[in-house]
């Protein structure tokens, strides 16, 4: 079966699925080399590849940090569906469906998507 998790892999679909699940067991790269027969230096490659994809998985659930921009808008024939997004200036984006635009609700989200040190602009609306 062909890789498709590793571009230009030489190493099938389940011997990576392998890789992970020995990784995800805490094993050394000598360790997981050994049990895979594939070299340490590409074990080492792939578990590198590995953690990144990790950090950059951990990165984009990370709060919001800066300068964030809050709002709620209306969608549908009569405005029925209601969206509260959260913007960071120059950066990511978060929306979320809500069933009412009551202050708990959306300080709960902020609470929730924002860090403590942020500077939220609102339309006018007191966090």
């Amino acid at each position: 079966m062909k890789n498709k998790h590793v571009i230009r892999s030489h190493i099938p679909e389940k011997k990576f699925r392998e890789i992970i699940y020995l990784f995800s067991e805490d094993l050394s790269a000598t360790q997981i080399s050994h049990l895979t027969k594939i070299s340490k230096p590409s074990i080492n490659k792939y578990l590198a590849a590995i953690r990144f994809r990790v950090f950059e998985y951990c990165q984009d659930q990370s709060p919001l940090k800066g300068e964030i921009e809050v709002d709620e808008s209306y969608f549908g024939a009569r405005g029925k569906i209601i969206v509260f997004g959260l913007l960071k200036r120059q950066g990511k984006v978060y929306t979320e469906i809500t069933p009412d635009c009551s202050a708990a609700l959306l300080q709960k989200v902020i609470r929730g998507k924002v860090d403590v040190g942020s500077v939220i602009h609102t339309d006018g609306w007191r966090v």
